[in-house]
C-alpha cells in the first residue's frame, strides 16, 4: 500500500515529520517497507540566472551562456532551444549527480568550449516528461535551493511516498483514511472529519439493477448505481494525476482516475460503465461454464461454472468486483456513465480471481473485505467528485439487495487487558483508544465499527488497546518472591516418567523421531490395526489413512528412508501414543526403540557385529529402570505376530502385566516395510509400570557390605527345550537371602550329551550378610541350588 505524505495530511491534521510517521506506523503494526523522498535526489541543485547568451562558434544548436550562481559567474554550454538571457534556471554543478541521466557531472569541453555544469530540464531531474527545454522558473533568488523553491511553489513534486505492508487482517488500512485513523488514535495528529452529503438525483436512472436469487447469499449482498449524464471525460486535474503517478498508477481519464482515487483513499473499489454502451439493464448472476469476456486489459477470460458476473441484455460486461469489460469501458468520447458501488462476497471474489489469474486492486480489496456500511455513501461521494471534475447531471440511485448487518459488540474487561498486556493502562485510556479507532462504547460493551471485520472477540479488543498503547513501552519486571514455600509440582507422574525415559534412551545413543500418528492401511495391518475403527474420515492422503496401532511402523518407515539414502546402521526411538480405537481412552503411551544394522562402526579395537535381541533387551531394561520398574521381572514368550516367534520376550510382572516387549522383528514385516535387516526393537508401556508406594523425594538408605562375595559355577544337563530362564529362576530361589545374582554364561549342545540334550552353565554370586561364609555354608547352598534346578527342569548336574 503506497500513499503520499500530502495525501495522508488530507485526512490527518499533523505537524509530525515523515520519519516520525514512519516510525509510528511500524509500531502500530503497519510496517513501513520504504520511503521515496524526491527531495533527497534534488538536495544539491540551486537556482541560477542566465545573464548572457551567445551562439556557439562551432555549433548552430548550442549556445554559450554566462550564468550567475551562488559561486559567481559560470560559463555553461547549453543546447536547449529556450536557453536565453534573463531566465531563472536550475543549476547542476560539477560533482552533482543527475538522476534522469544517471551521471555525475564534471567540467568538460563541448566543441572546444569549456562548460562548468548544466542547466536541467524536468525530465533530467525526474520531475516530468518534458525534455524539449530547460526549466524556466517564474521567480527565485540566485543560490536558493531548488527543493525549497519546489516546496513553496510545487509541493506535489517533492511529496514523499510511503509504502507499508498490510497484513490480511487489516483491510481497513488499505485506504489512506484508515491509516490516518490509526495515527490519530496514537496521538500523532487529529483525524479530519469526512463530508457526509448526498447528491440529489434529478431524474430516474434508465438503467436498473437486479441480483439473481442464487447469487444474493454468497455472491453480491448489495449493488447500488446511478446514471450521470452529460459528463466531459478529459484528463484529470494535475493534483490527482500526481497522486496516482506517485503510487505507481498511470492516469487514464478523469472518470477512471476518480474510481482509482476512491480505491486507495477510502478502500472503496468502484466501477464506471459507459452508459451508452450498456444494452438494457444490468443483472448480477452466475456465469455458465465457457462464457467469455474481453476485460479492460484487453485479455479474453473464460469463466467457470458459478462465477459471479455482471451482464446487460447483450451479455457479460464485467467480472464482478474484479475487472470491468472492454466493451463498456469509458473513453474520452464518453458522455453518459453508470457508476457502480457494490458489496461482494469475498470468498467468491478470491476463488474467481484465482481461477482467472487476475490480480487487480479491486480484487485485492474486495477479497479481503471492505466497509459494507460505507457502500451507499461511497456512491454519493464519488458522484459529487465526478460532478465537480467532469460536470453532468446525476440520476436517482438504484439499488438491489440490502446492506449487510455487521453490527456486533464485545465486553471490554479493563483489568483483563492490563493482565494480558503487562502494562498499567488506565481504563479511561482504554476506552478513549477504542473510541478513537471508531468503536462505540456503551458501558463495558464495545460496538465494533463496520470497517473492522477482523475484530471478532474480546481478545481483539485487547490487541487494539495494546497496539495503540505501544508494546515498546513494556518494561521487564522480576517475578514476585514466593511467600508460601515451594509450589506444588504440576507434572503428573506419567509426564515425569515420559520426560525421564526420553532422556535415558537418548543417552543410550538413540536418535529421537517424531513421526505422524497416521499411517497407511497396509502398514497398520502388519501391527494389528488397519480396521475401520481407526480409519480417518477425511485423510490427508492414502498414506495417512489410519491411526497407528504401534510406534514401530513409523520408525521402520524412517529406517527405510534412511537406508535408501545410504545410512544402514540406525538407532531410532520415539515416545508417543498408539491407538487401538477411535474413542477417548482407546490409546496408550508407548516408548519404542529400533536398532538396525551393525552395533557400531568398523574399529581396530574390536570386531563389528550385527545387532541382536540382547542389545534390545539391555536398552529396554535400562529404560524400565529409569522409569522405576522393579529389578526382578519375568521374561515370557507370547508376543504379537510381528515379532520373531523364537527371538523375542515379554517383560512381565506376572503372566498378565506386560511392561514391554523386546526382540527381533519378523522377517516378513521387515520385507513389507522395505527395511534391510537385521533389525531388533523394544516397545515399553510406561503406564503399566507400577507407581512407587512412597511419593516422597527421599531415597532409601544406602546399604554397603564389606564382606567378600563368593561365586560358584554349575553346569546342568537338561532337555533341549528347557529355557535358560527356568534354570536361572530355580537357582535364584534356592536361597533368596544369600544369592545376589544368577546368570547364564555358556550353552553347549552335542558331543556326548546325547540326542535332545544340552548343557547350560550358570554362575551364582553369593553375598554373605553379617559373617563370612564357611565352606560348609557354601556347600549347603550349592546342594539347594542343585536340588531346585533338578526339580524344576528334570536335569542333572553335569559331571
Amino acid at each position: 500500500m503506497k500513499f503520499t505524505f500530502s495525501w495522508l495530511k488530507d485526512h490527518l491534521d499533523t505537524t509530525a515529520s515523515v520519519d516520525e510517521i514512519a516510525e509510528v506506523l511500524t509500531d502500530l503494526g503497519l510496517e513501513v517497507e520504504g520511503i521515496e523522498n524526491p527531495a533527497q535526489a534534488l538536495a544539491g541543485f540551486t537556482l541560477a540566472k542566465v545573464t548572457h547568451a551567445e551562439q556557439h562558434p562551432d555549433a548552430d544548436r548550442l549556445r554559450v551562456c554566462t550564468v550567475a550562481t551562488d559561486e559567481g559567474d559560470k560559463q555553461i554550454v547549453c543546447g536547449a532551444p529556450n536557453a536565453r538571457e534573463g531566465i531563472t534556471v536550475v543549476l547542476c554543478k560539477p560533482g552533482d549527480y543527475v538522476p534522469g541521466l544517471d551521471i555525475t557531472l564534471s567540467v568538460g569541453k563541448i566543441r572546444g568550449v569549456e562548460s562548468h555544469g548544466m542547466m536541467a530540464s524536468m525530465k533530467e531531474l525526474q520531475l516530468g516528461d518534458d525534455h524539449d527545454g530547460i526549466i524556466e522558473l517564474p521567480s527565485g533568488d540566485v543560490g536558493t535551493k531548488f527543493v525549497d523553491w519546489l516546496a513553496a511553489n510545487m509541493p506535489e513534486k517533492v511529496d514523499p511516498v510511503i509504502e507499508i505492508a498490510i497484513t490480511p487482517n487489516r483491510q481497513d488500512a488499505l485506504g489512506v483514511h484508515g491509516i490516518a485513523r490509526d495515527l490519530a488514535a496514537r496521538g500523532l495528529g487529529k483525524l479530519k472529519p469526512l463530508k457526509v452529503e448526498a447528491v440529489e438525483g434529478s431524474f430516474e436512472s434508465p438503467i436498473t439493477v437486479t441480483i439473481d436469487e442464487d447469487t444474493r447469499a454468497d455472491g453480491c449482498e448489495v449493488f447500488a448505481g446511478r446514471m450521470i449524464k452529460g459528463v466531459k471525460n478529459g484528463p484529470s486535474p494535475e493534483w490527482l494525476q500526481q497522486r496516482l503517478k506517485a503510487i505507481g498508477l498511470r492516469p487514464i481519464s478523469a472518470l477512471v482516475d476518480i474510481t482509482n482515487f476512491f480505491t486507495f483513499d477510502r478502500n472503496r473499489p468502484l466501477h464506471v460503465f459507459d452508459a451508452d454502451k450498456v444494452r438494457g439493464n444490468l443483472r448480477i448472476h452466475r456465469a455458465t461454464a465457457g462464457d467469455t469476456l474481453v476485460g479492460l486489459d484487453e485479455k479474453t477470460y473464460t469463466f467457470g461454472e458459478g462465477q459471479v458476473v455482471i451482464s446487460d441484455d447483450s451479455g457479460i460486461e464485467s467480472i464482478a468486483g474484479i475487472m470491468g469489460g472492454l466493451a463498456t469501458g469509458c473513453t474520452e468520447e464518453t458522455t453518459n456513465v453508470f457508476l457502480e458501488a457494490a458489496v461482494w462476497d469475498h470468498i467468491q471474489i478470491a476463488h474467481t480471481g484465482r481461477a482467472l489469474k487476475i490480480n487487480s486492486d479491486a480484487r485485492y480489496r474486495n477479497e479481503r473485505g471492505i466497509d459494507p456500511a460505507y457502500n451507499m455513501q461511497a456512491i454519493e461521494d464519488a458522484t459529487q467528485m465526478i460532478l465537480d471534475l467532469c460536470g453532468g447531471e446525476a440520476s436517482k440511485v438504484v439499488t438491489a439487495g440490502q446492506v449487510p448487518d455487521v453490527a456486533r459488540s464485545y465486553r471490554l474487561d479493563a483489568k483483563r487487558v492490563v493482565s494480558l498486556v503487562g502494562m498499567e493502562i488506565p481504563e479511561a485510556e482504554q476506552r478513549q483508544t477504542l473510541t478513537a479507532l471508531g468503536f462505540r462504547m456503551e458501558g463495558d460493551q464495545a460496538h465494533v465499527p463496520s470497517w473492522r471485520a477482523d475484530v471478532k472477540g474480546e481478545a481483539d479488543l485487547v490487541e487494539e488497546v495494546a497496539r495503540i498503547a505501544s508494546l515498546t513501552k513494556l518494561v521487564g519486571k522480576p517475578l514476585p518472591r514466593l511467600q508460601n514455600g515451594v509450589p506444588k509440582p504440576i507434572l503428573s507422574p506419567i509426564q515425569k516418567r515420559e520426560r525421564t525415559v526420553r532422556r535415558t534412551v537418548a543417552t543410550l545413543g538413540y536418535n529421537e523421531c517424531v513421526t505422524y500418528s497416521f499411517i497407511d492401511q497396509a502398514a497398520a495391518a502388519l501391527f494389528g490395526g488397519g480396521d475401520d475403527v481407526t480409519k480417518l474420515a477425511n485423510p490427508i492422503s492414502s498414506e495417512m489413512s489410519h491411526m497407528r496401532p504401534s510406534l514401530l511402523p513409523g520408525l521402520l518407515q524412517a529406517a527405510a528412508r534412511n537406508q535408501a539414502r545410504g545410512y544402514a546402521d540406525l538407532a531410532l526411538f520415539e515416545v508417543g501414543h498408539a491407538f487401538q480405537g477411535g474413542e477417548p481412552g482407546e490409546q496408550n503411551l508407548q516408548v519404542a526403540g529400533l536398532l538396525v544394522g551393525k552395533s557400531g562402526p568398523k574399529d581396530v579395537h574390536g570386531a563389528m557385529r550385527s545387532v541382536d535381541l540382547f542389545d534390545a533387551k539391555a536398552d529396554a531394561e535400562s529404560a524400565l529402570g529409569a522409569m522405576g520398574a522393579p529389578a526382578k521381572v519375568q521374561i515370557l514368550r507370547g508376543g504379537e505376530g510381528w515379532w520373531h516367534p523364537g527371538r523375542h520376550g515379554q517383560i512381565c510382572l506376572g503372566p498378565k502385566k506386560v511392561l514391554g516387549v523386546f526382540g527381533e522383528l519378523h522377517p516378513k514385516v521387515l520385507d513389507e516395510m522395505g527395511v534391510k535387516g537385521p533389525a531388533v526393537a523394544f516397545v515399553l508401556y510406561p503406564e503399566q509400570v507400577p507407581l512407587p508406594r512412597k511419593t516422597g523425594a527421599t531415597r532409601a538408605a544406602l546399604t554397603q557390605n564389606d564382606l567378600q562375595a563368593v561365586e560358584r559355577d554349575f553346569a546342568f544337563v537338561v532337555d533341549a527345550d528347557v529355557e535358560a530362564l527356568t534354570v536361572v529362576n530355580a537357582a535364584a530361589g534356592a536361597d533368596k537371602a544369600l544369592i545376589e545374582e544368577v546368570r547364564v554364561f555358556d550353552e553347549f549342545i552335542g558331543g556326548n550329551l546325547g540326542e535332545g540334550k544340552k548343557s547350560l552353565a550358570i554362575s551364582v554370586r553369593l553375598q554373605p550378610v553379617g559373617q563370612t561364609l564357611k565352606e560348609k555354608d557354601i556347600e549347603a547352598v550349592a546342594a539347594k541350588i542343585i536340588a531346585k534346578v533338578s526339580k524344576a527342569t528334570g536335569g542333572e548336574l553335569r559331571g
